[in-house]
């Protein structure tokens, strides 16, 4: 059974800077895997995705130029390093990783099997 484990979030002012782990476990380093986040009210939106090798990533455009996701399948871990946070970066970021191994990076939240259970980024301005 695969598991993913999100930490990292917390509380920084805009301008600042936290990175996001997710720690997986229960199967291969694999798969494509991405963030999402969701604010209050909203939907689930895309934010960022990596291939199971590391050589392939696609950014909202929201985040691109601010954000970097990056990966060690040594430890079988996805980061995501967040810079010059907005408040409106404010969301639970979710970890995700697609079904099918060696399948490759897509921005479709229906494309995703697995989901951590959410770290909290709060950005106060």
């Amino acid at each position: 059974q695969v598991q993913l484990v999100e930490s990292g979030g917390g509380l920084v002012q805009a301008g600042g800077s936290l990175r996001l782990s997710c720690a997986a476990s229960g199967g291969t380093s694999r798969y494509a895997r991405a963030w999402f986040r969701q604010a209050p009210g909203e939907e689930r939106e895309f934010v960022a995705t990596i291939s199971w090798s590391g050589g392939s990533t696609a950014y909202a455009d929201s985040v691109k130029g601010r954000f970097t996701i990056s990966r060690d399948n040594a430890k079988n871990m996805v980061y995501l390093q967040m810079n010059s946070l907005k408040a409106e970066d404010t969301a639970v970021y979710y970890c995700a990783q697609r079904a099918l191994a060696w399948s490759g990076t897509t921005a479709t939240r229906g494309d995703y099997a697995y989901w951590g259970q959410g770290t909290q980024v709060t950005v106060s301005s």
